[in-house]
């Protein structure tokens, strides 16, 4: 922040404001003329159906082991005693090990240990000299742990600088992958770590890298991980802090897209085999692998189609290809008589859904066994690394349409500021649908009809006009730097004023309503205008409704803090240097 003023233009879409010094002031309809100028983008035809990209996947599995039962449809009965893990051996001959073997520290033959911190950092460090010509990787260190572990990101391009400023201008989209957000949850890792192997010279995806970069971050939850524990070293479920960042995990990783703009995000996780699951149907889970495009209110509509035309329907038919078991994302429900399963919260706290509405597409993948330890460890893997094969070369394939989509969605969502609506809540889309799950006791395979709460299709809730941006108080200084860390434009009030606004009125628990009036803006304050980039993961933050917002979460305390801005200010700002 300088110390001169300047009355700044909030037209531009994520560059940084560069003013020579003096005064430069606009009009509230000056102002409006330029929105009106950028609202003239039109939607145009989505062209994003093509054939799936050809997908090299390991070799199938060894057919010596004995083949399972084949499957019935039944209802799910009762059965009087449950075998605990490790399985019967008619359920473990389902999950036998691929006939292609991955090399980790941690999947070394024998061992009961995963890989540890120190071992992942030396793999690391000796692949970053192992890059092709014309290639480069570099290990970075994005943040710090909790209990002061490194939190580690292998950056793999074609070039001479892995910075951020060479990738972002390299002309090619850049892929995150990012494991072990819980620290139960090894074979994210592990798949990562094989992966990170195969960019090296003579590797599988090396290759790739001529028409995208990509970035690792084998272990988010250090702490976690060294623990086996799934959250991190204070308690917080970092799968669930991607718009509050209360973590420095979470805000590592933010900082990191901010810097590096990833058009494509892959979470990889794994889910029980057991759990809930066993308890309410006397089953255990069929799936080798479970699939969840980023599903939230606000997303746009091509960041949603690329994620699941692109990335999610390829995926699933390499999976296929290969024998591996899959299905959308699942869950039970924490109430034990409650019969019906969930895809992944719609929520915008979560890592895809954060960074879908930084109009990033972004998928969840998970395999089968967060609970069984070391048990089926290289399916899990297999699994894992198969369907990330897929999204890295779905991304190859796609890397100047994927460019296109950020470049149109940045443009749109941008000129949307001042009209329209913006969604508050939304909610999953009750269904029913037919799953495979295998009988505990017998392992006979079942084909059981269940209630299914669908995120592919979101039934839409309460909604509001679209402000032209939001005023923050000074006294709410930690949510700015929060939404700062994920890279969203915010100016400082230079001089005092006032702005129409909507102020936030308590009606009930979570049921806010708005009065109109005009509103004091102190010098100090912060206006965040919609005509940016990011601007459906401001609404995410700031409409105080819901249990992720940051008033809910007390970053902001009190309604006076915030306002909605109506019509275009006329303010002086302080000029924004990076």
């Amino acid at each position: 922040m300088t110390s001169s003023t300047t009355s700044v233009s909030t037209h531009a879409v994520n560059t940084p404001t560069q003013w020579a010094g003096g005064m430069l002031r606009f009009t509230a309809v000056a102002m409006a003329c330029l929105l009106t100028a950028c609202a003239n983008v039109q939607l145009p035809v989505w062209n994003g159906t093509s054939a799936a990209p050809a997908v090299r996947t390991a070799p199938q599995p060894s057919t010596s082991t004995p083949a399972p039962s084949p499957a019935v449809s039944q209802p799910i009965a009762a059965s009087k005693q449950l075998t605990p893990l490790p399985y019967n051996p008619a359920i473990e001959a389902r999950f036998p090990d691929p006939s292609v073997r991955y090399e980790t520290p941690g999947l070394t033959e024998g061992r009961q240990q995963f890989t540890t911190q120190a071992e992942m950092t030396g793999l690391l460090q000796s692949l970053t000299s192992k890059a092709a010509p014309g290639q480069r990787m570099e290990l970075a260190t994005i943040g710090t742990s909790q209990r002061g572990l490194p939190i580690l990101a292998l950056i793999a391009t074609q070039g001479q600088s892995t910075q951020a400023t060479a990738l972002n201008s390299n002309g090619k989209p850049t892929v995150l992958l990012v494991g072990q957000q819980h620290g139960d949850e090894p074979a994210s890792a592990e798949a990562l770590l094989a992966i990170a192997r195969e960019l090296g010279q003579g590797g599988l995806l090396s290759p790739l890298l001529q028409q995208i970069n990509i970035i690792i971050v084998p272990r988010a939850n250090p702490d976690g991980a060294q623990t086996s524990s799934q959250l991190t070293a204070d308690g917080t479920d970092l799968a669930r802090d991607h718009l509050i960042l209360s973590t420095p995990e979470a805000q590592a990783l933010a900082k990191l897209t901010r810097n590096y703009r990833p058009v494509a995000l892959l979470d990889l996780r794994e889910y029980a085999a057991a759990g809930p699951f066993l308890q309410k149907f006397q089953a255990v889970q069929r799936y080798d692998l479970l699939v969840q495009p980023a599903s939230t209110a606000n997303n746009h509509e091509f960041v949603i189609k690329a994620a699941r035309e692109w990335f999610a329907e390829p995926m699933r038919n390499a999976l296929n290809q290969s024998d591996i078991t899959n299905d959308w994302y699942y869950e039970a429900s924490a109430q034990p008589a409650d019969k019906s399963l969930s895809m992944a919260s719609t929520d915008a706290d979560s890592l895809i859904n954060a960074n879908s509405l930084k109009n990033t597409a972004s998928l969840m993948i998970a395999s089968r066994g967060s609970d069984l330890g070391r048990l089926h460890i290289q399916r899990r893997v297999h699994s894992l690394v198969t369907a990330a094969n897929s999204a890295l070369r779905s991304a190859a394939a796609k890397a100047k349409n994927l460019n296109q989509v950020e470049s149109f969605v940045t443009r749109d969502i941008a000129s949307q500021a001042c009209r329209g609506t913006v969604t508050i809540q939304t909610q999953q889309t009750p269904e029913q649908r037919t799953i495979s799950m295998l009988q505990a006791d017998s392992g006979q395979e079942l084909q059981a009809r269940v209630d299914w709460n669908s995120s592919l299709v979101l039934k839409p809730g309460q909604t509001r006009p679209r402000p032209c941006g939001y005023w923050v108080s000074a006294g709410a200084g930690q949510s700015i730097e929060r939404l700062r860390m994920q890279g969203v434009q915010i100016m400082q009030i230079a001089e005092p004023g006032q702005m129409l606004a909507d102020r936030y009125q308590s009606q009930s628990a979570n049921n806010w309503g708005l009065t109109r009036g005009a509103i004091d803006t102190p010098s100090g304050s912060y206006y965040i205008s919609l005509n940016q980039a990011k601007a459906n993961l401001v609404a995410a933050a700031l409409e105080p409704d819901t249990q992720h917002s940051y008033m809910y979460k007390h970053l902001i305390t009190m309604p006076s803090d915030i306002a909605r801005i109506v019509a275009t200010p006329s303010v002086v700002f302080e000029e924004e240097m990076e």
